[in-house]
């Protein structure tokens, strides 16, 4: 394990499973081939939490504050699907860019929504990116590594 400067947390809020799975796949993929590059100087770990609606994302974010054995890392990014059970996307985005301890977590939204008002609200709302899922496997994956590649060995993260 690299030190804790390199182990990013990444939080994904995500109420299907195989979207969860697929991201996820995606994302080991990307850091094998990230340690098989030994020109790449960011050569991050990964540490993945899922939540499966905007409740439990903000509760994970909550017991973040907290001390002893409950405390959970804070994620240095937030994928987030915004149709989800309970509180959904759109109602958990407003709550994390309006909380002033969790404003700078880079917040990617993840949706099958293509709606124009969507894309709009997420942006006034504070996410930091639209992102449509497609529907083909191998576009979704394709996706997903571009979606990796920019902001987790291209982008600098708050830390």
């Amino acid at each position: 394990m690299k030190t804790n400067q390199n182990l990013l947390t990444i939080l994904i809020a995500e109420d299907d499973e195989d979207d969860y799975t697929l991201i996820t796949d995606v994302l080991k993929i990307a850091q094998k081939d990230s340690q098989k590059d030994a020109q790449n100087l960011s050569q991050n770990e990964y540490q993945i939490h899922w939540v499966r609606d905007g409740e439990e994302l903000i509760e994970y974010l909550n017991s973040t504050e907290k001390s002893g054995d409950q405390k959970k890392e804070t994620p240095h990014i937030i994928l987030l699907d915004l149709n989800m059970p309970k509180k959904d996307g759109r109602e958990a985005l407003q709550e994390i860019k309006s909380n002033t301890k969790f404003k700078n977590i880079p917040v990617i939204v993840l949706t099958t929504s293509q709606a124009k008002i969507d894309i709009q609200r997420a942006y006034d709302l504070g996410a930091n990116s639209f992102i449509q899922k497609p529907f083909k496997y191998a576009d979704f994956h394709s996706m997903m590594e571009n979606c990796f590649k920019y902001w987790i060995h291209t982008v600098k993260l708050p830390s």
